[in-house]
């Protein structure tokens, strides 16, 4: 016997995985984690038993609901899974999944749209991060056609905006958890700072490397990675996060000039795998950084100048345009993060998982 559970299969960003509404899963969360374990076919590393895609990237879950906190329309859960290991984690927040969290929230019913474009706003549960989302939805349906592309997703698609509202310290105590916006930690010049993720950026050059070395590269580089894993277990520490070894953060980057007209060229650990791209808030994170001045970035980023400005995060597959609105009084205060995705539905229905690890909600049918 299994138990059949509602869901829709989406990309979002340059991230895919299933979307639940949260009254379909089970309440009490040790049970919870086993059914997403089920789902998703971890631990293993090609996940031949679920629908996770062997890669951290695809193994994502959202899980989605009603609000009734006032101001806010949906609640947004991400749970980062791993391929080899057992865990699931819903400490970090994910940028690209929350592209997809409207058009689920509509294709499901939580939410109805608004006329020819729908605007609502989601509270990230992870680390209550608000932000508005804003979709297209012609006819009352969303649609998913359109000319906008971002860089590793293939084609065009119709635009989303993420119009995050408050992202500094989304995870440690404040926007540079150490108290400084440049520290040496383990003998490397690093900026630890939260505008959305815990990020570590350093120069490539500080850990002998170039910026520019392809994906495959630095994922075969396990000097490289031994060294950055202790780098980050020591900025762990020092960002007020404890024992970071076991946990999905903070990301580290590795930074260099930019090569493709853009503001920076970054490589993105997340964290023992080497990025495709770059995150969603790993790019505001790294984004922020290049406005702050003292930071790492500094003399190496290029930057437009002003109130408001576009940055161009650079990454092994394109770039990330992140606009930034700084406090005119305080350049060093970052007001407004917004950006641009799309997301897309490939599957709906239902997925199953064996009764044994959830027999279904009480006098529900299997």
């Amino acid at each position: 016997m299994q138990t059949p559970i509602k869901t829709c299969f989406m990309r979002g960003g340059t991230s895919r995985g299933p979307f639940f509404n949260a009254a379909d899963l089970p309440a009490d969360l040790p049970t919870r984690d086993q059914v997403l374990l089920a789902v998703m076919g971890s631990p293993d590393r090609r996940q031949i038993d679920g629908l996770g895609g062997a890669h951290p990237l695809t193994s994502k879950v959202g899980i989605v609901s009603r609000s009734s906190r006032e101001g806010v329309d949906l609640e947004f859960l991400f749970a980062q899974l791993q391929p080899d290991k057992d865990t699931v984690d819903t400490t970090p927040n994910c940028g690209n999944m929350l592209a997809a969290v409207v058009p689920f929230a509509l294709e499901a019913g939580l939410v109805a749209a608004q006329g020819p474009e729908s605007t609502f706003r989601v509270l990230t549960l992870n680390t209550d991060m608000a932000c508005d989302i804003t979709v297209q939805t012609p006819g009352g349906q969303v649609e998913y056609a359109g000319d906008a592309r971002i860089d590793g997703v293939p084609g065009s698609s119709a635009p989303i905006t993420i119009n995050f509202l408050d992202t500094a310290g989304s995870v440690c105590s404040g926007l540079l958890p150490t108290g400084q916006v440049k520290d040496v930690i383990d003998g490397v010049e690093v900026t630890c700072i939260d505008n959305g993720m815990p990020l570590v950026i350093f120069r490539a050059e500080a850990v002998g490397r170039t910026g520019y070395e392809s994906v495959a590269d630095l994922n075969a580089d396990l000097e490289l990675k031994a060294r950055i894993e202790r780098l980050r277990i020591a900025c762990g520490h020092a960002m007020g996060l404890g024992d970071v070894s076991s946990k999905n953060y903070p990301k580290m980057t590795l930074i260099a000039p930019p090569r493709s007209g853009g503001s920076i060229t970054t490589r993105s650990f997340i964290p023992h795998v080497c990025h495709d791209a770059i995150g969603v808030l790993a790019a505001v994170t790294v984004a922020t950084a290049c406005v702050l001045e003292g930071s790492v970035t500094e003399g190496i980023a290029t930057t437009p100048g002003g109130q408001v400005q576009t940055i161009s995060v650079e990454h092994p597959t394109g770039e990330f345009s992140v606009a930034l609105e700084t406090d005119p009084a305080n350049p060093q205060d970052v007001r407004r993060a917004a950006l641009l995705r799309t997301a897309r539905l490939i599957m709906r229905g239902e997925v199953m998982v064996p009764a044994a690890v959830w027999a279904g909600h009480p006098g529900s049918s299997v």
